[in-house]
């Protein structure tokens, strides 16, 4: 897919309204996607979890202290498309 996130804004109950560079937007509601723990655990205060920032250097979304998404699950999530993998051939 490799499409970009151009925009976020966090919302009530850890859930991030995305739009990506193709236009497409949505919400995503991270409470049932992400466990709090490890890197996340700040994230569990909403007030840290509304610190998410575009990172446009990589194309997602992140947070103070290392935190981020792969943008590819989070625009599956909102278009319900599959994640295309690429076809490996063995010879």
């Amino acid at each position: 897919m490799l499409k970009d996130i151009v925009e976020v804004r966090a919302l009530d109950g850890h859930r991030l309204w995305l739009r990506f560079e193709d236009g497409v937007s949505g919400t995503v509601d991270l409470a049932g996607m992400v466990p709090f723990d490890g890197v996340f655990a700040p994230l569990a205060d909403e007030a840290r979890f509304r610190e998410v920032r575009v990172l446009p250097e990589i194309g997602t979304i992140g947070w103070p202290g290392g935190a981020d998404l792969d943008p590819d699950v989070l625009y599956s999530h909102i278009t319900n498309e599959p994640i295309a993998l690429p076809k490996f051939q063995t010879e």
